[in-house]
């Protein structure tokens, strides 16, 4: 069984991402209006019937902006981590909240869901992967730097969100105060191109077929000139960024190899901040 992918908008104005099989999926995130994502789940001929779960990454309104409205009309479980649920402020019926925590896996249906905590400004952010039959999609955005725990699950997926947000030249000669390029680029904001890059060249397995690059910035990136640096090293891999206006096309990934490799982590090759969650 394949998994099928897509996201719905990806970026400072709202996030949201589905992943699943022909029966059941997923959403990560609801960061647009429950009308606005309907509409999109809807031209892109995907059944909202299907959708059996929202996980939520984190409290940040671009994240959760429709997440009550979509939550209620349709009846759905919200797997939200018990910090991330207080700093929402928001107001969800109560026996369709389950809390996550880190490295924790969730069944839903024939779907497994792994979290997995993250670099980011928020109360407890998570990133996911989803996976069926040996068939892996992550989602690995607002992340403000590499760990190797986003290593390991990113050297397991055959198909992956990953963020490039921003140009470090073009943010550090643009228009933002001082305290929120600080805050970008502080390890706990967003990753960079380069960050990206890295760490799609040196971890992407050769299993791995799409890449989705996710939450670019508006003001401080370049889509044509991101999507062309990741082409050029990408091998059979296929790019394409996910779009801040619209929705992408749907995507399917089936397995086309058994051969993960084993995680081997290499502490030396990464700063020592970026060792540890706190």
């Amino acid at each position: 069984m394949a998994l099928y992918f897509t996201s719905i908008n990806s970026g400072s104005n709202g996030n949201c991402y589905y992943v699943g099989n022909e029966d059941e999926a997923v959403l990560i995130d609801v960061g647009l209006t429950c009308k606005e994502v309907e509409l999109r789940i809807n031209r892109l001929g995907l059944s909202i019937d299907k959708i059996k779960a929202i996980f939520i990454s984190h409290e940040h309104s671009d994240h959760i902006k429709g997440l009550s409205v979509f939550a209620k009309k349709h009846g759905l479980p919200v797997y939200i981590s018990t910090p991330t649920y207080k700093s929402s402020r928001l107001i969800l019926n109560e026996e369709n909240i389950f809390p996550i925590s880190h490295s924790q896996q969730i069944k839903i249906g024939s779907l497994n869901i792994f979290a997995f905590s993250k670099f980011h400004d928020a109360a407890d952010p998570y990133s996911f992967t989803v996976e069926c039959n040996n068939v892996k999609v992550g989602v690995f955005t607002d992340i403000g730097s590499v760990c190797d725990r986003l290593i390991n699950q990113f050297k397991t997926c055959h198909a992956a969100f990953l963020e490039a947000n921003y140009c470090a030249q073009m943010l550090a000669s643009g228009n933002y105060p001082y305290f929120l390029k600080r805050r970008i680029t502080s390890g706990h904001g967003h990753l960079s191109n380069t960050q990206a890059l890295e760490l799609f060249q040196n971890h992407k397995p050769a299993f791995m077929s799409h890449l989705l690059l996710s939450h670019l910035s508006k003001d401080n990136n370049d889509p044509d000139l991101v999507e062309s640096i990741f082409k050029n090293v990408a091998g059979d891999t296929f790019v394409k960024v996910a779009s801040r206006y619209q929705e992408t096309e749907v995507f399917y990934v089936s397995k086309s190899s058994t051969a993960i490799p084993t995680y081997q982590f290499d502490p030396a090759s990464y700063q020592p901040d970026q060792l540890n969650l706190f």
